[in-house]
């Protein structure tokens, strides 16, 4: 393999255990933007409803946008909001669960990735200074190495 090839990891003799991931992201707005989202008042519709939608997409979706990550079957996937009116944000937490060979760890950043995007695409005209941060994973269970749990949770 030359310095520029890539390659898909074979999974072919791991074992299928239950697995599971969780993931969360930030996005900071103005005071008076999270106001309107939490009232319900973005012109385009409901913020948190269009973003859990495209989270749970996304998560469904995630071997179709990322080149190297394995079809997984999955069996659930959440993606739920929490208003921080200190630091002025959402903070958007996905879990994705599934049996499988390999983890659920690209799905999970991915869907909390693109419902943070919705929330930016649906509350722009009102703050274009919103920021997305903090993507990261917060746990995964199962397979080989067994659980991880981000230091700081």
């Amino acid at each position: 393999m030359g310095i520029h090839d890539i390659s898909m990891i074979d999974v072919t003799g791991k074992k299928i255990t239950q697995r599971s991931a969780m993931a969360k992201a930030h996005i900071h707005m103005s005071k008076d933007t999270l106001s309107l989202v939490k009232e319900n008042k973005i012109p385009k519709g409901n913020v948190l409803t269009a973003a859990q939608t495209a989270g749970i997409l996304a998560a469904k979706r995630t071997p179709e946008l990322i080149p190297l990550c394995h079809p997984l079957l999955i069996s659930g996937v959440t993606v739920d909001f929490d208003f921080m009116e200190k630091d002025s944000c959402i903070e958007i937490t996905s879990t994705v669960n599934g049996d499988g060979k390999t983890g659920f760890e690209m799905e999970a950043l991915t869907a909390v990735s693109i419902a943070a995007l919705t929330v930016y695409d649906m509350c722009k005209m009102f703050d274009k200074r919103m920021t997305i941060s903090d993507l990261r994973l917060i746990k995964k269970t199962g397979g080989k190495s067994g659980t991880y749990l981000a230091e700081r949770y």
